[in-house]
């Protein structure tokens, strides 16, 4: 049996709430379980690294052990999903273990995903297949590595018994790490029941646990709603610099603190395209790459909602607060947005034609067809003497971006920095090597069809150095041909 001290976890705080916000709910045992996707530099971050025995590690990220004084628990929320609202959802089969405090001080809740039925798993088997668990283990750490907050996976585990889907699969258990799994929908889940006591408990528990300094505000629930605006300003304006599309903006994926969350139907766009959807639920394109800045609003409007009555007692002047208040996240999102995508091409200063130029180029991508990632990376290296071939190349037709070419040069002149410096930096931004779809397909079948894992294992190992040359691995760099991906829709249930 592991010890506390083996594998330190701590009550969660979120467990000092009261019920309903949570539910009891124990994992289900599993028949054979072992660990296939092991974290090391994350378990030793957490503390997490003291567990030599590979069957007792085991035993406990599939649930079949449970560590004295943990206090298992699946949390409800509800949610706008496709924009229609369910007002129970909750967590159907993730269970929140604990919390472990990494040695830097911070704490962080530690969730197995598929370990089994919760009370919210609506008639669900509360499992995970295989694919969707090694999907969001690489993608979310391919995120980690690109500086883009989300949540982090500590480990992978299969569990030796099958699931159903759209046919029999392996089953598997996800761990999953983040500083809270709090949603914009667990604000809805209280609020639809008129429950302000609770919402009000809700807001004070995550302003006094990750907003501190606003804690003694006059206005605490009003500046809460701006720094969880904001947050999410920033998380959208890095999707959007690195063609990560996220595929279920749903407001019960919606991080309160701007963490990414939730990944299922997500991918990094190959060739550049603002239509781009990859859930193939998603036939009205609702949360397509393009429309990835509005849906963020569109959700932080649903969690004003929740808060009017906090935010001002009278309802007419709270309304009229928060509509403003959401307002301003355009304008928020836009200078985070450009900010980034100045720096993608090199700019700092701050010159009136910065705007058209970066969307001329999105323009000449859209119309050439251009690999979103390659263009940036290879715009680096033609700033310190490389051909331009190297851009122009990526394009249906070369004529298509040589005159945006001519007008980047001239305002790169205006940069006060010499050229190699500008690459450099550019470099230091702009990844070489992304999570291709096509790439992790790969890895994901060759795991559930052959129980192989090594192409997941090395694809997580490049993927953790994303902006360094890798020359070994140069065919990871590469978009797919045609034929090599198709587009699908992944979920554990």
């Amino acid at each position: 049996m592991i010890s506390s001290s083996q594998f330190p976890l701590v009550e969660s705080a979120y467990s000092r709430l009261p019920e309903p916000f949570y539910r009891p709910a124990n994992p289900t045992p599993v028949k054979r379980p072992s660990v296939v996707l092991w974290n090391s530099k994350l378990a030793g971050e957490l503390g997490l690294d003291k567990v030599e025995d590979s069957n007792q590690l085991a035993a406990l990220l599939s649930g079949n052990q449970t560590l004295p004084g943990s206090k298992p628990l699946a949390t409800a929320y509800a949610g706008h999903q496709f924009g229609h609202f369910v007002p129970q959802l909750g967590d159907g089969r993730a269970i929140l273990l604990g919390e472990a405090v990494g040695r830097d001080g911070v704490r962080h809740e530690i969730q197995l995903k598929g370990a089994g039925p919760t009370p919210f798993s609506r008639n669900g088997d509360g499992r995970s297949s295989l694919g969707p668990v090694i999907r969001e283990y690489l993608v979310s750490e391919a995120m980690h590595a690109l500086g883009i907050p989300t949540t982090r996976a500590l480990a992978a585990t299969v569990t030796g018994e099958k699931v159903f889907r759209e046919r029999v699969l392996p089953g598997a258990v996800f761990t999953r790490v983040a500083r809270s799994h709090i949603r914009v929908g667990t604000f809805q889940y209280f609020a639809a029941r008129r429950d302000l006591a609770a919402v009000r408990a809700l807001a004070d528990h995550v302003i006094e646990s990750f907003f501190p300094a606003i804690t003694n505000d006059g206005q605490r629930y009003r500046a809460f709603f701006v720094a969880v605006r904001d947050a999410q300003a920033a998380l959208i304006a890095r999707w959007m610099q690195v063609g990560f599309i996220h595929g279920v903006m749903n407001t019960d994926n919606m991080s309160i603190l701007g963490d990414t969350i939730d990944y299922g139907p997500c991918a990094f766009m190959d060739a550049y395209d603002p239509a781009t959807v990859y859930s193939a639920i998603d036939q009205l394109g609702r949360y397509a790459y393009g429309n990835q800045p509005y849906i963020a609003a569109w959700n932080l409007a649903r969690l004003g909602e929740t808060l009017l009555e906090l935010i001002d007692p009278d309802q007419g002047k709270a309304i009229a607060w928060a509509e403003e208040a959401v307002r301003a996240f355009m304008s928020a999102y836009d200078a985070k947005w450009l900010r980034g995508m100045k720096a993608k091409i090199g700019l700092i200063a701050d010159r009136p034609e910065d705007l058209s130029l970066v969307e001329q180029l999105l323009d000449a991508m859209h119309k050439g067809k251009a690999d979103f990632t390659l263009t940036f990376r290879r715009l680096a290296a033609t700033v310190d003497g490389g051909a331009d071939s190297a851009v122009t190349s990526l394009f249906i037709e070369p004529g298509i971006v040589e005159q945006w070419l001519s007008r980047w040069r001239e305002r790169l002149s205006n940069e006060s920095r010499p050229p190699a410096d500008i690459a450099r930096e550019m470099q230091r931004i702009n990844p070489a090597f992304i999570l291709r779809n096509h790439r992790i397909d790969r890895a994901i079948d060759a795991a559930v069809e052959e129980g192989d894992f090594s192409k997941a294992i090395e694809l997580h190992a490049v993927l953790a150095r994303p902006f360094d040359d890798q020359p070994a691995f140069a065919g990871y760099l590469e978009p797919p041909r045609p034929g090599d991906w198709k587009c699908k829709t992944f979920c554990g249930t």
